[in-house]
């Protein structure tokens, strides 16, 4: 098959999206298809509109999977391809569109927003994930958490913050469209909490805060309508499970299949797969849990494009039941999202 990996864009999940769509672009040749890597963002030459003229050129490119231990600059991005307003460079439709399928790689911003996807609907361009609606239902942290009250799927208590209202402390502060925990912070005191305003407020206009809650902290993924083995996420001591903690070696640990009991490991499968259903998700996805000291189960979000780096979760949950990495690619290019308006 012809497939683009897409991946990078003007989000500040990035160098994570890069990351992904070297493993996955590598995964997908060695399965035996034709695979391009492309940034969303910066596109190609006006001379390449054919995914063949770009698979010609890419094949001499090599993409690193590593992540730098800090966010990307997104204005020098900005300022590297004068300013470009396009979110979608110049000819990325164009090579999309002569491709077999599209594996989004996009991390945050317009890849799980749902506002590619809407896109390539309209331009009948197949690729892999979730829908439009359900990317950005997941996406919309606000939104996520008043369909899982609606649907009595239990969650950390939690506000839309204006600057009328007050959270007991301690808390947690997050962008209300972000990922990676770019921009959150955990609060223990009134001047952690201004603080943590202002710094979500850089990412997003809309600001979550919930309740912290203390314990365990959980994640598994969705494949096909089947839940996978829970892995357990254990950041350093007096950490949590920050950016860093995320995409270095040095950061957080994990433990796959998680040390539950059975009890557990079956409401955690069955509450995954209820958020991954409610928020109307494609065939693959990730769900986070918290897991406090009373063994109360609470769902933290849905990630609708999981990270395929080295250190991420979904591919170590699909290892320890028998799926390659390479294998869960295929699985994943195999099965891609069917839009009902096509």
């Amino acid at each position: 098959m012809k497939v683009v990996v897409l991946a990078g864009g003007l989000s500040d999940e990035r160098n994570v999206s890069l990351s992904s769509g070297a493993q996955v672009r590598k995964a997908l040749e060695e399965n035996g298809h034709k695979a391009f890597l492309l940034d969303v963002y910066t596109g190609l030459p006006e001379t390449i509109t054919t995914f063949e003229e770009a698979y010609d050129r890419g094949k001499e490119n090599s993409f690193s999977t590593n992540i730098s231990k800090d966010a990307p600059d997104l204005n020098k991005i900005k300022e590297e391809h004068n300013h470009q307003a396009e979110l979608v460079g110049p000819n990325v439709l164009a090579v999309c569109k002569t491709a077999d399928v599209v594996f989004l790689a996009l991390h945050g911003a317009i890849g799980e927003s749902g506002k590619i996807q809407a896109l390539f609907d309209l331009y009948d361009i197949s690729y892999t994930g979730s829908g439009y609606q359900g990317s950005m239902l997941a996406m919309d942290k606000i939104l996520a958490k008043q369909i899982m009250g609606y649907h009595h799927i239990p969650t950390p208590q939690w506000i839309e913050w204006d600057d009328t209202q007050t959270f007991s402390l301690p808390c947690v502060v997050k962008p209300n469209a972000n990922g990676s925990s770019i921009g959150v912070s955990i609060c223990e005191t009134q001047s952690e909490f201004e603080l943590a305003i202002k710094n979500a407020s850089t990412y997003h206009d809309k600001i979550l805060i919930e309740e912290k809650i203390c314990g365990r902290e959980f994640s598994l993924g969705i494949l096909l309508g089947k839940a996978l083995p829970i892995i357990e996420i254990i950041p350093p001591e007096d950490s949590f499970y920050d950016y860093q903690n995320k995409f270095q070696t040095e950061g957080a640990k994990e433990e796959c299949p998680a040390d539950l009991t059975p009890t557990l490991v079956s409401s955690m499968q069955q509450l995954a797969l209820q958020v991954h259903k409610v928020l109307g998700l494609g065939s693959y996805s990730r769900i986070d849990f918290l897991l406090d000291s009373q063994n109360h189960l609470y769902c933290i979000e849905a990630n609708t494009l999981p990270g395929m780096t080295p250190l991420s979760l979904l591919p170590q949950e699909a290892a320890a039941c028998g799926i390659s990495f390479n294998e869960l690619c295929e699985t994943m290019l195999q099965n891609p999202y069917s839009s009902p308006f096509v």
